[in-house]
């Protein structure tokens, strides 16, 4: 025969108040604490350090559904006086356009500069480079000093701010220091984030770097051109 007394049934309880206690504090930290899976990446325009899971995008490519819709590749009608090979990106309307013959055009989303930071010009490619290595400037190593370890330079890969590819734009022949680039952070695209580049997810960067050379005309402008759908 087994004899319970107060005292033990009040001490299983306590045990049991406390256990459950535990369990839900462990809960509620890893809901809110990046997993071991998860990784980070420094977004030089927000100056800040964005947390994603790398097992959802593939090496150079972003998952399709974190782009909205209306900004995936598409090809359209075009009316514009420029030569094919062109690239003409729309900033208000948040599109790249690559012209093609025939009254045609590659029609990209990208993501551009924030307010202060939109420009407008004409300017050419001067070089490209996959996979880019990316440096800090002094302002940002000063505004996060855990930025200090690449002032070296930050090696290119999936961590990366500049992404899979980046075409560097040049002015007169010197480099503008703006660049055309792939971004690890597709839900960008479509936004006013940059300051000043123009971001492309990682597949879209990558299917245009292989159709455009070195030396091809960039222009960037706010007022859209007449584009329909094909």
């Amino acid at each position: 025969m087994t004899f319970t007394t107060t005292a033990t049934r009040t001490s299983t309880r306590f045990r049991r108040l406390v256990t459950g206690a535990i369990l839900g504090m462990c809960a509620a930290l890893l809901a809110t604490t990046p997993t071991l899976a998860e990784q980070r990446i420094y977004d030089p325009s927000s100056g800040s350090w964005i947390t994603y899971d790398p097992a959802r995008l593939d090496r150079g490519t972003s998952s399709s559904n974190s782009v909205p819709a209306k900004f995936k590749k598409t090809i359209v009608r075009y009316s514009t006086d420029e030569a094919p090979g062109t690239i003409i990106v729309d900033t208000q309307e948040k599109f790249l356009f690559l012209v093609e013959p025939d009254g045609k055009a590659i029609r990209y989303g990208v993501g551009v500069g924030k307010e202060g930071f939109a420009w407008a010009g004409q300017t050419k490619i001067g070089r490209k480079a996959e996979w880019p290595s990316w440096t800090p400037t002094p302002n940002m190593m000063k505004r996060d000093p855990e930025l200090k370890k690449y002032a070296g330079g930050m090696p290119g890969g999936i961590n990366n701010p500049l992404g899979a590819r980046a075409l560097y734009l040049y002015n007169g022949g010197r480099d503008s220091l703006y660049r055309i680039h792939g971004t690890n952070a597709p839900w960008s695209i479509g936004q006013n984030v940059s300051s000043g580049c123009i971001r492309m997810n990682n597949a879209d960067v990558e299917d245009l770097y292989t159709r455009v050379k070195v030396g091809a005309k960039v222009v960037v402008r706010h007022k859209p051109e007449l584009v329909s759908s094909l």
